[in-house]
């Protein structure tokens, strides 16, 4: 199994980051390694979204059920197609003195066993989650700070 975790601490309230984070359809105009979401059907807090992104040049996509909590406040993201199918994404956003602390953890096990640690790590989390979980932070953080 391969887990990561990404985090930044943002000056804005919970409400103001899951505002942004939540609104995935706007993540294009918002976020701009985010070339499409589009929403492939919606049922009370989730929705199936067809998500596209890029890694520098290299496009990837991705089928993906989210489920918003904006109680708690969490978003969670099931990868239900592409190259990390099966993950287990949670985005989280914790009060702390002067803003908040948002972490988005990644948890990915592959169906197959051949070299499934490996090219989680090296190769799903090193060179996709972790380039493009970053730059989502980043742009969170802009847009709330200056909100």
């Amino acid at each position: 199994m391969t887990e990561t975790t990404s985090e930044i601490n943002i000056a804005a309230a919970p409400a103001t980051i899951y505002r942004f984070a939540s609104a995935t359809e706007r993540w294009p105009e918002l976020l701009p390694h985010y070339r499409s979401v589009r929403i492939l059907a919606h049922d009370g807090p989730s929705r199936t979204l067809a998500m596209a992104a890029r890694r520098g040049i290299i496009p990837i996509s991705w089928v993906a059920q989210q489920t918003d909590d904006p109680q708690t406040p969490s978003i969670r993201f099931v990868h239900l197609a592409g190259p990390a199918r099966g993950m287990d994404v949670v985005w989280r956003f914790l009060p702390e003195s002067g803003g908040t602390r948002v972490t988005i953890e990644h948890r990915l096990q592959f169906s197959f066993p051949l070299a499934s640690d490996w090219l989680g790590e090296h190769v799903v989390a090193g060179f996709f989650i972790d380039y493009v979980a970053r730059r989502t932070l980043a742009c969170m953080k802009a847009l709330s700070e200056a909100a």
